[in-house]
């Protein structure tokens, strides 16, 4: 590889600070908790707030405006990365994560406080008001997602980052678990609002941490601030955000205007930024860094790791709801495999990468592993055992755990150390970009499959039953349709509350049929359409004698009530067959469809692999050893 030059405007990078050398241990491992704590803070908050997300709603009224709750944090959040990944190099790690950490808080205690009287109408109204405090809080999770990885690589030397890099992958999965789980307990136990004020106290021990023991980890650049190039980031990565969070819902699609439109500004964007980067002495994202075959190849394998690694857990919990009946509740902990596979994949592997210090071999064989996990999961159907699906998770969580914290050690092992922040940053920028493009067109895949699985399934239980019971089916095919336009049954109705509303209505027609009976007087409800012409006919030749004597409305109505039982009988046995073949057809087009989405899942997977193999195998430096695994000469030397 070509010898990096150091960027202009630079102090002496001989005279650098080589915190890995001069921190000791326990400062170090102080350091490292501050840090989790701050990273946690941002992993939690994009688990938490989902199952809180209901009551939420309902409070503030804001069910049009529910999905915003998310984007609004993704989008500041994944915007900012890159910006903070340089600004960090330029100022320091320090100020740039308390930054974030503090403003990460503020928007935390904003958006409990949304709704409140004392904000009136701010900005429209409650929901409008957490939507913009969730960006806010993006805004300063940003940093504490860009820059917490990049510190490992500054107050560790490279052959001992592995071990901790595990670390940090295996935050996310607990995150993932404790999520979901503190989330419901805090919105039913004490309110919606603490799952946002529990963020305080863990920031403000974060901040203690980070204040009284962090260094400032300053890279000893002083260049210029590309602030065209960070405006160019904000103008490319929103406009594609939201296009393709428009282009994916049924209100708009790909083809509306104002996506192609946010699609055009995003492509221009890009043209520009590329022109900018191309010239500034000091740019948000080094376009030298590109000829680095290591991080090339590794933000795009992380690209495409991102798309493939969100679309498993999204989809495999819309399979455990509307497939394996489980609620959404349990749907969030049911993943809790995957995670713990996730977790021990990361650690170990870490561990390994330390021992033989290599990680090359590690990530291709999670890699393959998650491969072999997607195709597990292409062959669920409708009458996959549920111990089998948790099965499946296991080996794929084993697969996604090793790559998750290797690739960023890879990358941060072949750059410069003034590099290591803006190369860091790009990585979570990558992956988090593939994991919102993956949604998307997952998303895509799972909308028009279903509208052409379930109603052929339909079709298919529709063979061979009776006129009364097709119609039936006729009539919850459409009911199917318009649940799967959500990606789900949404509310649809428990074989009990049909069974209640037959019950119900075959009462309601025999007491109208008591009332006209005791009344002696047929004809208003012969007329009465709302009733089934056979009963209506067969009141009419009811004679006018029969009901003159207590004796004969007893008769009349025993024998109404008779004709009503066989047929409310029938009608019930009707509802439960039609109810077990609609159930089962819907059950089988999801599942259908979710083993398509593993398909592709499983071509996305193999790219990430394809895209690690030109990866250089790089051996990890002992200490003193240098930066990273590849030949360094010059200024790389004195370094060491």
């Amino acid at each position: 590889m070509t010898q990096a030059a150091p960027p202009p405007n630079s102090t002496n990078l001989e005279e650098r600070i080589n915190y890995a050398d001069v921190l000791p241990q326990n400062t170090k491992v102080l350091i490292l908790v501050g840090t989790l704590l701050g990273l946690f803070l941002a992993a939690l908050d994009q688990t938490i707030v989902s199952t809180s997300l209901p009551r939420i709603i309902a409070d503030l009224n804001g069910l049009n405006l529910y999905s915003w709750v998310t984007t609004a944090y993704l989008l500041a959040s994944t915007a900012m990365v890159p910006i903070y990944g340089k600004l960090s190099d330029i100022y320091g790690r320090k100020p740039v994560l308390l930054f974030g950490i503090v403003i990460f808080l503020i928007g935390s205690a904003l958006c409990g406080m949304a709704g409140e009287p004392w904000f009136g109408n701010l900005f429209g109204g409650g929901m409008m008001q957490l939507i913009i405090f969730r960006g806010l809080q993006g805004f300063g999770a940003a940093a504490l997602t860009s820059v917490a990885f990049s510190i490992i690589a500054d107050i560790f030397a490279p052959a001992e980052r592995a071990r901790y890099q595990g670390l940090f992958g295996a935050v996310f999965g607990i995150s993932s678990v404790i999520g979901p789980l503190l989330g419901g307990f805090l919105t039913d136990q004490i309110s919606w609002r603490w799952v946002f004020y529990v963020n305080l106290p863990i920031g403000l021990i974060a901040i203690a941490f980070i204040a009284s023991k962090m260094p400032r980890l300053a890279s000893g650049l002083k260049p210029k601030i590309d602030y065209l190039g960070a405006l160019l980031v904000l103008t490319f990565s929103v406009p594609l955000l939201l296009a393709l969070t428009f282009g994916a819902e049924p209100n708009y699609g790909w083809t509306n205007t104002t996506v192609l439109a946010l699609f055009a500004a995003a492509a221009v964007s890009l043209v520009l930024f590329l022109f900018v980067e191309s010239r500034h002495e000091s740019p948000i994202l080094p376009l030298s860094l590109f000829k680095n075959p290591t991080f090339a190849w590794g933000v795009t394998a992380r690209f495409f790791l991102g798309a493939a690694f969100l679309g498993a857990i999204l989809f495999l919990s819309l399979y455990l709801v509307n497939v394996q009946g489980v609620s959404a509740t349990k749907a969030g902990t049911a993943t809790i495999p995957l995670t713990m596979g996730l977790i021990f994949g990361s650690i170990v592997s870490g561990q390994i990468a330390a021992r033989l210090g290599i990680y090359k071999p590690l990530i291709l064989g999670g890699l393959a592993l998650m491969v072999g996990g997607f195709y597990l999961l292409s062959t669920l159907n409708a009458d996959t055992p549920y111990w089998t699906v948790i099965v499946f998770m296991v080996v794929l969580g084993l697969g996604i755990g090793p790559a998750l914290p290797l690739y960023n050690l890879a990358i941060q092992s072949a750059v410069q150390r003034w590099e290591i922040g803006v190369a860091t940053s790009s990585g979570q920028f990558f992956q988090q970009m593939g994991s919102t493009i993956g949604t998307a067109v997952f998303g895509a895949v799972l909308t028009s499959t279903l509208a052409t699985q379930v109603p052929a399934q339909f079709r298919a239980a529709e063979a061979g039953q009776p006129p009364a019971i097709a119609a039936q089916l006729e009539a919850a095919a459409k009911s199917a349709s318009q649940a799967s336009a959500s990606q789900g049954r949404g509310n649809a109705p428990t074989l009990d509350t049909i069974n209640a509303k037959i019950n119900d209505s075959f009462a309601k027609t025999f007491g109208s049929v008591q009332t006209a009976v005791q009344s002696g007087n047929l004809n208003s409800i012969v007329q009465d359409k709302l009733l089934p012409e056979g009963l209506r006919t067969g009141l009419a030749r009811i004679p006018a004698a029969a009901l003159q004597s207590d004796q004969g409305k007893a008769q009349v109505l025993a024998q109404i009530k008779s004709q009503l039982g066989s047929a409310q009988t029938s009608a019930l046995a009707d509802a439960k067959t039609t109810y077990n073949l609609s159930s089962r057809a819907f059950k089988v087009g999801f599942a259908n469809t979710v083993s398509r989405i593993y398909l592709i899942a499983i071509f996305v997977a193999l790219l990430a692999f394809l895209t690690t193999l030109p990866m250089p195998n790089l051996k990890l430096p002992k200490k003193g050893e240098g930066q990273g695994g590849e030949p360094r000469g010059g200024l790389a030397s004195m370094e060491g």
